[in-house]
């Protein structure tokens, strides 16, 4: 019997090596046949052009048809532009801010999706206000320092190597100088097999695909000058770790299915999990994780969707003897509604987590300083352009976001939990979106906790991207 499943194995692998070998030398075959195919095209465009040309300089006789010259000019037109851009290679192709989407992408971070092959060059930066109450909702006195700060400056380099591979990445600097505190790091790095039209294999430094902003974190695309606290501290944007997976669509559904490293529960604090995240520098990888996303997509400009996260955080970390799992649970739902105008945004996120006990006393954690076993928060956010009938190229939007987060929602038995851990938010702003590659917002936002302690903020952010 033994004998018999060896043998059927040697035979399924012998079937993927010889399918493998075929494809490497039929390869070859098949894109030069592309290649020819597309210089007869432009061979016959040209002859066609000419054709048009001869029947251009006759018609420019005086009995012509006004009529028929029009229309000839027009299909010469046409020819000559499609001649130029074959002449030049081939043109790039079209992918729309949901197909970029779908791939786990903002607008710019999917250039090199537009290319046909070669280098793509694309980027986004960020300047950010802060100007803090001099008080808190107490009325005590406090002095926090106003700052204005180049928050970020994003450079996407992505190079196509056929119909198949992609390269893509993303490279930030923070706060505009490394020598002053900021930092340079890469965001994610990747390749791609585009294996055909709805299924991709992807590997390398990914974006964890969970939330409304981890991946899409340009800011043209998110409303707010600040991203949503429960998307910094639950799901820790920007959140990437080094994994391999799939994305892929059927029908109105998209999904991602990636394997990454887990979290590192030592640096878990009772603020979240947002210093766990290891952002592929020699992470531990002792235990891993498994993420998922699912989006529905009924009609352009509108999808619901959820992800979830489920891995071990400890890392090799050890108490009294005995290496803990910190197994650690993320789930979240997610709306967006892009229509007549109308944004509408909205997330749930709930966090669970094992042997917080023994990874408080290994840490040296006591009374509030707990992590949460259970942190949860969300949001709901609605703004209207007021210009959405008037211009389609420039967008005046006031929003308003209302969001609670609470990250120590549950402690373990001997702990207590911090009130000021226990946050609502409420943001009222205004973006102006001049083209859509730039966008200015400015807003006030109202923060409390069951401490008293919570402390106001105007906030104004420049962006671009490109």
């Amino acid at each position: 019997m033994q004998r018999k499943t060896r043998s059927r194995t040697r035979q399924r692998w012998c079937r993927v090596f010889v399918a493998g070998v075929s494809l490497m030398v039929l390869g070859p075959t098949l894109m030069e046949a592309g290649k020819d195919e597309l210089k007869a095209k432009l061979e016959e465009l040209e002859r066609r052009l000419e054709k048009l040309e001869r029947e251009q300089e006759r018609q420019l006789q005086p009995a012509s048809q006004p009529g028929e010259l029009a229309e000839i000019r027009r299909q010469l037109d046409i020819l000559a532009t499609e001649v130029e851009l074959l002449r030049s290679g081939e043109p790039d192709l079209e992918v729309t801010d949901d197909q970029a989407r779908s791939k786990g992408l903002g607008p710019a971070a999917a250039s090199v999706y537009r290319k046909r092959q070669g280098v793509s060059i694309a980027g986004y930066g960020e300047m950010l206000y802060n100007n803090y109450n001099g008080r808190d909702e107490s009325g005590d006195p406090v002095s926090k320092t106003t700052q204005f700060d180049f928050l970020r400056w994003i450079l996407y380099a992505g190079y196509r190597f056929n119909d198949r591979f992609v390269f893509n990445s993303e490279i930030e600097i923070e706060h505009g100088s490394t020598s002053l505190g900021g930092s340079t790091s890469v965001e994610f790095a990747y390749l791609d097999f585009l294996a055909n039209d709805h299924l991709t294999l992807r590997g390398g430094l990914l974006l964890v695909p969970m939330g409304l902003v981890n991946e899409l974190h340009e800011p043209t695309v998110f409303v707010g000058a600040n991203r949503p606290e429960t998307e910094r501290r639950i799901m820790p944007s920007t959140w990437r770790e080094n994994g391999f997976g799939f994305v892929g669509s059927a029908g109105m559904f998209d999904y991602r299915v990636y394997v990454v490293n887990g979290l590192l529960g030592s640096k878990f604090s009772s603020d979240g999990l947002r210093a766990g995240r290891q952002k592929g520098y020699k992470a531990k990888s002792s235990h891993m994780a498994v993420v998922t996303r699912v989006d529905v997509n009924p009609t352009p400009g509108v999808f619901v969707g959820g992800s979830f996260y489920n891995g071990g955080s400890g890392q090799g970390l050890t108490f009294d003897g005995q290496e803990l799992d910190v197994g650690t649970r993320i789930g979240e739902l997610h709306a967006q509604i892009q229509m007549e105008g109308f944004d509408l945004r909205g997330l749930f996120a709930r966090a669970s987590l094992d042997d917080v006990a023994e990874l408080n006393q290994a840490l040296g954690y006591t009374g509030k300083n707990s992590v949460g076993e259970t942190q949860q928060g969300g949001y709901l956010q609605f703004g209207y352009n007021l210009l959405s009938r008037v211009r389609e190229d420039v967008r005046l939007m006031p929003y308003y976001r209302a969001e609670t987060l609470d990250t120590q929602a549950q402690v373990p038995a001997g702990y207590l939990r911090n009130p000021a851990r226990d946050r609502s938010f409420h943001t009222l702003g205004l973006e102006l979106k001049p083209i859509s590659n730039i966008v200015v917002k400015a807003d006030y936002q109202w923060n409390r906790n069951r401490s008293k302690t919570g402390l106001d903020q105007f906030n104004v952010a420049m962006g671009y991207n490109f």
